[in-house]
């Protein structure tokens, strides 16, 4: 099977309203390497400081990343972190006002920063892993709220 066509939807049609969304993933590390960047004992540096600006900036790129994204006028791109024993919990929120929803945004968001987390402490730990990247709520055009943002 060869592909034949791509095309960007049209969303030429829609009108321009607010847009939410949050996404969450997993990334898995010893609890050695917690502990080193909880005391910022990774050597190259503020592994959670890097990987948020990272997150951010990957909202705002995710057209240049993923093919048929659509550019957004982007009015918010957050990336939080929870710290666990042995991994780090990521949620991406964006907020866009524009004709077509920022799931995307907000999924690059998480991909591009639990990359930089791994990234950051590979040299340390040989064996770190991602899990559980999701869409956790939208919000806003037709098809209104889905999911809740205390996904937990």
């Amino acid at each position: 099977m060869s592909l034949t066509r791509l095309d960007m939807v049209d969303v030429g049609g829609k009108g321009i309203t607010a847009r939410e969304a949050v996404a969450r993933g997993e990334v898995l590390l010893s609890s050695g390497t917690i502990h080193m960047i909880r005391e910022g004992r990774i050597p190259k540096g503020d592994v959670l400081a890097c990987a948020r600006v990272a997150g951010i900036l990957a909202v705002k790129k995710t057209p240049q990343l993923i093919p048929m994204c659509h550019p957004l006028s982007i009015t918010q791109a957050k990336v939080d972190f929870e710290v666990k024993e042995n991994l780090i919990e990521i949620t991406s929120h964006t907020k866009a006002k524009d004709r077509t929803g920022v799931e995307m945004e907000a999924l690059t968001g998480v991909v591009i920063a639990a990359l930089t987390i791994y990234d950051m402490c590979k040299g340390v730990d040989k064996g770190i892993s991602f899990s559980n990247i999701r869409l956790v709520m939208k919000k806003g055009g037709r098809s209104g709220t889905k999911g809740r943002v205390d996904d937990g």
